[in-house]
């Protein structure tokens, strides 16, 4: 039998490439997106009660697999340090045979103007347009499984690295907040401090320019013995 979904809704996120995504969106609440509802979905009754719970499940579409590869039935998750293979439905790469994702979200508030609904989320690891499938509040008596046991992923990442600004670039991101950036210091940082760089590259980074595009702005760093420096926050034209 083949299934065929239409995307309820679209969502407009800080992460405009994958790289710097946080693993998990709840390792950085300050990484926020607007889940903008497509008709006829966008009708307040259908949203009538949601805003009693905190959190929702977000049914989701890997939008942006690139290269068009078939499935493997194995993949290297990088919490084994990208090298270790696991089975794919072990994980939670987005290289499966059906490119669909979950994601717990913090529901922020249901906005409705001039006929358009949106919800603001908060602690997202969503690219931006990823299409939406469905939506349903999370239960916390139902969702939530203290007794659970998380395999090679049974503790969160630590924050391996220190980050660091260069004076112009912390000033430069002090004033980009009281423009209307919020909490974007707070942001770089929490991202950065996970490492988003690739579990399996090899030798020696020093020396090396990283880069990432979050929200308007191309952020670099650099990193030396387990010290990030932001180097620059430029606009993106």
């Amino acid at each position: 039998m083949i299934y065929k979904f239409e995307p309820i809704g679209i969502i407009h996120s800080c992460f405009k490439e994958k790289f710097g995504i946080p693993r998990q969106g709840r390792l950085a609440p300050e990484a926020k997106a607007t889940l903008e509802m497509l008709p006829p979905y966008n009708r307040r009754e259908a949203f009538r009660g949601l805003e009693g719970f905190s959190h929702l499940l977000l049914s989701f579409v890997f939008h942006d697999n690139r290269g068009g590869r078939a499935w493997q039935p194995t993949v290297r998750p990088p919490r084994l340090g990208g090298n270790e293979r696991v089975g794919v439905f072990a994980s939670r790469s987005p290289c499966r045979p059906n490119p669909l994702g979950i994601s717990v979200v913090e529901l922020e508030s249901v906005a409705y103007a001039q006929g358009r609904l949106s919800l603001l989320l908060k602690g997202v690891d969503l690219l931006d347009k990823t299409p939406v499938l469905d939506i349903k509040p999370y239960v916390p008596y139902a969702d939530c499984a203290p007794e659970a046991r998380g395999g090679y992923a049974d503790v969160e990442p630590g924050r391996v690295l220190s980050v660091h600004f260069n004076e112009h670039v912390l000033l430069r991101c002090r004033q980009l907040e009281k423009a209307g950036y919020r909490d974007l210091e707070a942001l770089i940082v929490r991202l950065l401090e996970l490492d988003p760089r690739p579990a399996y590259r090899d030798g020696d980074d020093a020396g090396r320019v990283f880069g990432m595009r979050l929200l308007d702005f191309d952020v670099k760093w650099t990193v030396r013995d387990g010290i990030v420096t932001v180097e620059e926050i430029l606009l993106k034209p």
